[in-house]
Order: structure tokens, then sequence, then C-alpha cells
């Protein structure tokens, strides 16, 4: 294309997802130039070791360790070291120079996406990261573009590839969490260190994202109340399955009159939700919107071709903007968020009960739910002549302080042998 702007491209990290990005730019130049309107020349790749195995055979000279100097001779600089330092440190550097930066850095986006999106602000250079939740998934862009002139009210879905895998074989093969964790690993589904992803973590980050750009504010991952799925039990998935759910670890962000909730937890949906339908290591995020109702986006979380396809897009779409010489503001920000308090949230619990198989029992449990003004929707029971008898009970909708109090007073009771479980219920 003659007369295009040159625009000269730095990349930080060449793991899984940064290799399949560089092979981008390399074999698909001409057409990535031809839909951005502009060149995008790859000029380095810098990286901790220039020996270790790569993914995609790449030239070698385009190899570094000398970051900095990479990111002062770029125009646009794609970060994907992950973690926060030294992370963190190039994104500044980068954006303090003007250099528009791409990153899938969850992390990094979910505590310090103020602060860099103001940098970015400042210099006139854009700061985008599609991939920083939901992988392949175009989220991001269409809640910040498309839903600008709707109200979002909602923002429900499953955004960690390794915990719906794990929950969802729990589901199909009636597997231990233990086992299907083990399995995970043994695919590549998750880390030897798995704590980010099954204690909820991972899961936060992107919940704040999400609530951030939704709700036109800034929330970090600090703010999010989180539960990992540490606890959820094969007799857990067994009983929500005959009930007619599915567990699933959900990443939610509402906002209403009394202010801005985000949080991270496993929870039951119905099987005919939408998101009950997501398998395996596959992510699905639900919105609601004033005018435009409720919308589905689906597809995989995680990998590298994936996940390089989010960043591409946002390499596109900043070239763009370059040779366009009208580059988009960053972040939408009008409002402080006014957090609303965990307990004051409405829900529904789904309670587990080993208790005494005895007549009264019922009655005192019921009793138990009347003195903390929860009502119960329904109760199933199981009994086992030896340790007496199993209760699940769902509840309609009542504040998180008034289930958890009931929850704590079930404890005391002396004809509950122990709480088994309590998890929270979604959708309608």
């Amino acid at each position: 294309m003659s007369g295009e702007k040159n625009l000269k491209v730095a990349l930080l990290g060449c793991g899984t997802v940064g290799a399949q990005v560089a092979r981008i730019l390399l074999e698909d130049a001409n057409e990535l130039a031809s839909r951005s309107g502009a060149g995008l020349q790859l000029i380095g790749i810098a990286v901790r070791n220039l020996d270790s195995k790569r993914d995609v055979d790449l030239p070698k000279e385009l190899f570094t360790t000398d970051a900095l100097a990479l990111i002062e001779q770029a125009d646009v600089v794609i970060e994907l070291l992950g973690g926060l330092d030294p992370a963190g440190q190039y994104i500044a550097a980068a954006l303090d120079k003007g250099a528009s930066v791409i990153t899938g850095n969850k992390a990094l986006i979910a505590l310090k996406g103020a602060e860099l999106n103001q940098a970015a602000a400042g210099s006139g250079a854009q700061l985008r990261y599609e991939a920083a939740v939901a992988g392949a998934i175009p989220i991001l862009r269409p809640i910040a573009d498309s839903l600008a002139g709707d109200h979002i009210t909602k923002v429900m879905g499953i955004v960690n590839g390794t915990t719906n895998f794990i929950l969802d074989a729990m589901d199909t093969t009636g597997a231990a969490f233990d086992d299907v964790l083990a399995e995970a690993q043994a695919l590549g589904y998750a880390e030897a260190d798995p704590t980010a992803d099954v204690g909820g973590h991972d899961a936060a980050a992107k919940a704040a994202i999400l609530a951030s750009l939704a709700f036109h504010t800034t929330i970090s991952s600090e703010q999010v109340s989180t539960e990992g799925i540490t606890e959820v039990t094969a007799e857990d998935v067994a009983a929500a399955a005959e009930a007619g759910y599915v567990i699933k670890l959900l990443a939610i962000a509402e906002q209403g009159d009394a202010g801005i909730s985000v949080r991270v937890y496993p929870a039951l949906i119905r099987r005919s939700h939408p998101l009950a339908t997501v398998h395996g290591a596959f992510n699905a995020v639900f919105v609601e919107a004033e005018n435009a109702g409720d919308l589905m986006f689906y597809g995989a979380g995680a990998g590298g071709n994936a996940t390089a396809s989010a960043v591409m897009g946002d390499v596109v779409a900043v070239a763009r903007q370059i040779a366009a010489g009208a580059p988009l503001p960053n972040g939408s920000v009008h409002q402080s968020p006014r957090m609303l308090d965990f307990d004051a949230i409405t829900t529904r619990y789904w309670i587990g009960l080993s208790v005494k198989d005895q007549s009264g029992v019922l009655a005192a449990i019921a009793t138990v739910f009347g003195e903390h003004g929860v009502s119960i929707q329904s109760m199933s029971q199981q009994g086992d002549a030896h340790s007496g008898a199993q209760l699940r009970i769902l509840t309609h909708q009542g504040t998180e302080s008034a289930l958890a109090s009931t929850v704590e007073a079930l404890k005391a009771l002396d004809a509950v042998h122990s709480v088994l479980s309590v998890m929270r219920v979604e959708g309608n």
C-alpha cells in the first residue's frame, strides 16, 4: 500500500502466546497492513533467556534481552511477559514515551489499570488489553465500544478455563476434585501450582476489568469478594445435578441504585441457563443491558492461537487509529466506584446439612430460617441409617448477611451434625 505509515512493533515475551503473535506479524504482514492502513514491522523480541526453546521457528536476530532499548525504538509495544514486574515498568516506560501498548496482563491491569490508562491519556498513546479477559472472545471492545451508548446492569461469566474444565468433568464423570485437578494438570489446563485458578484469583482479576469497563469506573482486583472451588465436593455436584443445577465458578459484576458489587464464587445455575452449556476449558460471558437486553459471548478462553487472536485484534485497532491520526480516548471513567458492601448483596443459598434422623428436626430447622427472615424455597432429604439424614435446602432471595447468619445459627443447632456445604444460586 503506497504511502502507508510504517509502525515499529516491539514484542516483550515469546512464550506460547508471544510466539504465535510473532508468527502472525511476520507471516501476515501484507494482510495486516491492508487491514490497518499501516505497515507493522516487528523490530525485536525481548526475552529473559535467548536460548529457551520456542514454539515457533523465528529469526534469531530479532531476539534481545534489552527490553528498554527495544521499547525506545518502538511505536507499538506488545507486552506478553505477565506478572507485575518488570512488565509494569516496561508498559509505563512505553506509554511515557508515547508508544501504544497492547497487553494480556490481567493481573497488572486489574491492579493498576487506572494508573496506566492515565499515563496513556497523558502521552496520547493507546492502552488495550482485550487478551486479558476470556482469550479469543471479543468481550472488552464490545463492552467499551459497541455498548457505550447503553446502560449495562450486570455481567456474569465463566472466565477461567481451568476451573470450568474441573467442574465440568466432576459433573459429567462424578469424579472428585483432586482427581480431576490432577487430570487437568496432566493435560496442561492447570499449572503445577493451580492456586490462582482454583482459588478464584485469576477470575477476580478479570471480574475487576469487566466491571471497570462496564460501569465506567475503576475497580481493582482487591475490591472483588473471592471464593475458589477447592471446597466443592463430588457429593455437592451430584446433589446439584439431581436438583437440575450445575455448579460453575462465576465472575459477577452488578450495578444498581445502591452501588456496585463484584464477586467471584462457585454457584449453582439451572441447566437451562446458557452458561450451563459451557463445557471443558471454554469461557462465556453473559451481559445484561437496559436496551440491548441479554447478550452472551462464548469461545476459547485460553491457548496460544486463541489469545494471539485477541492480541492481534488490538494491534490492528491501534494501528488503524494511529494511521488515521485520531486515537481514541483511553478509558471512560466517569465516577468513583460506590461499592456495595458484600453483606448487602441479594442472593439465594443452597445449603447441605447432616442432621439427626428423628422427629422435630425439620421444624427446628425451619424455625431457625424464620427467625432470621429467610424463606425456604425447597428442601430434599436423603436418609442414612448410620449417620442420620442429609438435607439440601434451597432458599428464596435474601441478603448475604441474613443468609450467613442463618447458616451460623444452624451450626449451633443440636439437631444438626454439620453443615456440609454452602453455595449461592445465580440466574433465574
